[in-house]
């Protein structure tokens, strides 16, 4: 497994400074999440290969993430969506979502992190369902073209918001590049424990983590030791499933206090990843 982080908990960095500082501190992964200073939409060529060029340089791998809050609508955090009522709306975010793709398969990313959206109208549960699964149809046949997986993330307050609705999802469509983005901190929150048998039950899709501390059903991301998460045991799950991906902290709303808070997450998981037998990092 590699340890690493989101560049959503350093908003106020160039992405080339990012990587630099994480790289500094032992990180080995990026998620790196496309925003206005990230790798925008309608950039220069010369950004994606400078990042790649660095990436490279500090032996970083990375996924793309795709969840910046006002990117493509400058008055609603996180819209459009794959479930937002109009078509027009949701065909922004599958262009986006191709974008991402394409830049996934420069950089060699290990997948293009997504999830559904909220339902902000009283559409039945069948009708979002088909407007994600058309949507994903779309972002899955881009996807196999440019040879990307995509990891999928259930999140608390959105359409797909449990492990379980997601196995809903998957029974409606499904692909062979539709893949697993599994945060620790949502399943701890949704009271979806003990943590190792979600982690187990979906190990053969799992393409990328995300971890930050949390209180069972509250939904805030943490700095670890301020929620009630027990790691060493989660760390040791994933391990033991065989996953070698990138473990990327995730806290967006400390960039205020990034190389800070960066460098604590890594203090904090650094002695636990020793224990998880030689493939473990170790920094």
């Amino acid at each position: 497994m590699r340890l690493g982080y989101n560049t959503n908990g350093y908003a106020h960095h160039a992405a080339s400074d990012a990587i630099a500082v994480l790289a500094s501190q032992g990180y080995e992964s990026l998620a790196l999440t496309i925003d206005h200073g990230f790798l925008p939409p309608g950039g220069s060529p010369g950004e994606v290969a400078a990042i790649k060029d660095q990436l490279r340089d500090h032996d970083m791998t990375c996924v793309v993430e795709t969840g910046a809050r006002f990117l493509l609508d400058k008055w609603t955090k996180h819209e459009p969506t794959l479930v937002s009522t109009d078509l027009q709306a949701r065909t922004k975010r599958v262009d986006f979502y191709r974008y991402c793709i394409d830049l996934a398969a420069e950089l060699g990313a290990d997948c293009v992190s997504l999830w559904s959206g909220i339902v902000r109208d009283d559409a039945s549960a069948d009708e979002v369902l088909d407007r994600l699964a058309s949507g994903l149809e779309q972002v899955c046949r881009h996807a196999e073209a440019a040879n990307v997986d995509i990891g999928f993330e259930p999140e608390p307050g959105m359409a797909i918001d449990t492990m379980g609705r997601f196995a809903r999802l998957i029974e409606w469509f499904d692909s062979p590049r539709l893949r697993l983005t599994l945060d620790i901190g949502h399943l701890y929150c949704q009271g979806e424990v003990p943590l190792a048998e979600p982690i187990s039950r979906w190990k053969d899709r799992l393409v990328n983590v995300h971890l930050e501390d949390m209180r069972a059903g509250v939904h805030e991301h943490l700095m670890f030791g301020d929620g009630e998460i027990d790691f060493p045991p989660v760390l040791q799950a994933l391990f033991d499933t065989g996953y070698r991906g990138g473990v990327h902290v995730e806290l967006s709303r400390h960039s205020h206090d990034a190389v800070r808070a960066s460098q604590q997450a890594a203090d904090f998981l650094g002695p636990i990843w020793p224990r998880l037998g030689r493939e473990g990092l170790g920094i």
